[in-house]
């Protein structure tokens, strides 16, 4: 724990798998026991691993129980990344950075690396979720949790302000951009939709910060002009970051969770809704 805390240990995530979308729960790496119960076999692969290459462990889901229910079927490990039999390779995104595909061969793992109970995975890994998700309860004193998604809200908060500068600057005939109303009112509204989204606590909050980013990124890249599409630190570039800005936000409603899923889970947790009805309509038969 000293090595984790000091930075000198990293540790990432094992969750997501190729075929599995946002249901974590729908794992297919198997994790099987040796006949004399001293360590476990592995076999499988995990999605966007980010950081897999720049750390020492992984918290991995795996399935130890194909038979049973999928919530009743998973067990977590602490799997130490130089085993032999883990294969990682980089995958970039749109926005330049990188995660990773992290193939499991054969990997022997001790049953000391075991986190929690066989089969009970999802009690381990849930709370953490909870928290990246921003379903927390509001502190005793009655203070809701409102940094869910801060880095997105720091450089999109930087991006705006640059954007206000930079319009309100005077040109050569000393006129403004935000003179004109059209560049003062879409202004005005990202901000007024960054400010919302910055006071939105919770689960809300996660939902409000990701589609703020993904509203306020195009307006933003309208009002500075041609000069935004320019990356940061181009030959020409103004340095300001609604440019990253623009490519990261469609990813912030996918990372962790997607919109749709945050919705569904605010829907049938929060306003007790139900679970949602993805069966295809019934076809009419004609009269």
């Amino acid at each position: 724990m000293p090595g984790v805390f000091s930075g000198h240990i990293r540790l990432c995530l094992g969750y997501t798998e190729p075929e599995g979308g946002s249901d974590v729960a729908t794992c297919k790496t198997r994790a099987v026991r040796e006949e004399d119960g001293s360590s476990w076999i592995i076999n499988g692969s995990k999605m966007f691993t980010t950081g897999a290459h720049n750390c020492q462990y992984v918290f991995l889901i795996t399935n130890t129980d194909p038979g049973a229910p999928k919530h009743k079927s998973l067990t977590m490990f602490l799997v130490p990344l130089d085993s032999p039999g883990i294969e990682i390779q980089g995958i970039r995104t749109v926005d330049g950075d990188r995660t990773n595909i992290v193939y499991y061969s054969d990997v022997r793992v001790d049953d000391r690396y075991r986190l929690g109970d066989v089969n009970g995975g999802w009690a381990v890994v849930r709370e953490p979720l909870d928290a990246e998700h921003g379903a927390v309860a509001a502190a005793d004193d009655g203070l809701a949790d409102v940094a869910i998604m801060a880095h997105q809200a720091g450089f999109m908060c930087e991006a705006a302000d640059h954007v206000a500068a930079l319009v309100g600057r005077p040109d050569l005939s000393g006129r403004r951009g935000v003179d004109d109303g059209s560049v003062a009112y879409r202004l005005g509204r990202s901000i007024a939709r960054m400010e919302a989204a910055l006071s939105t606590s919770s689960i809300f909050g996660r939902v409000a910060m990701a589609q703020a980013m993904r509203d306020i990124a195009p307006d933003l890249m309208d009002i500075a002009g041609a000069v935004a599409a320019l990356p940061v630190g181009a030959d020409g570039g103004d340095d300001d970051r609604s440019e990253y800005v623009y490519r990261f936000a469609p990813l912030v409603g996918i990372y962790g969770g997607t919109l749709e899923v945050f919705r569904n889970m605010i829907a049938q947790y929060v306003l007790g809704l139900g679970k949602p009805n993805y069966s295809p309509p019934k076809a009419q038969r004609a009269s």
